[in-house]
């Protein structure tokens, strides 16, 4: 079984209604002015991701959010590891706005009492097709979409919005989602 932490996925937002943040390295990661809870549950296909230790050789990976009873969200992240045939892996977690007043500015937790950040620094403001999410310190990157597959030019202008924010984007590893 993967390190639960695996989805702070899920992966997150960007190009439109962005604000600006401080981060650790003393750049700026914009993060969505406005998001629609409501909207925004359902299934995500990860895209593209950095590297990171607790998603290491997973491939057809999603992250799939649903409102709970007690308004928080529900998270669970999926993959298999090495191939679609592979080893099914599974994360569940909780999220919730931190402030409402910032609502782009989630926390998420997979095992308590530790919770990430989980920063939509885009999102398609108009239909919910693609996020993009990050975490405040720029090790972590998601480009999300409602498809297994995003369109070539959408993709590259998501790269280059992160890479204005100072992303490494040269490191983003492409999810292959070709899965049963």
């Amino acid at each position: 079984m993967i390190n639960q932490r695996w989805l702070l996925l899920p992966a997150a937002l960007f190009l439109f209604s962005c604000a600006s943040v401080a981060d650790r390295e003393g750049g700026a990661i914009r993060v969505v002015k406005r998001v629609d809870l409501d909207r925004y549950i359902g299934r995500w296909y990860e895209i593209a991701r950095l590297p990171n230790s607790f998603e290491k050789g997973l491939v057809c990976t999603t992250a799939t959010y649903s409102i709970k009873k007690n308004g928080k969200i529900g998270v669970v992240n999926e993959g298999r590891k090495g191939s679609s045939e592979g080893r099914s892996s599974r994360a569940t977690g909780t999220a919730w706005v931190v402030d409402p007043e910032e609502p782009g500015k989630l926390k998420v937790t997979f095992f308590w009492p530790f919770a990430s950040d989980y920063w939509i620094i885009a999102l398609d403001s108009e239909e919910y097709r693609y996020a993009m999410v990050a975490g405040s310190d720029k090790k972590y990157l998601w480009i999300l979409s409602r498809e297994p597959v995003m369109d070539g030019r959408l993709y590259d202008e998501l790269v280059e919005s992160a890479r204005m924010m100072g992303f490494e984007t040269d490191l983003l590893y492409k999810v292959p989602q070709v899965c049963d």
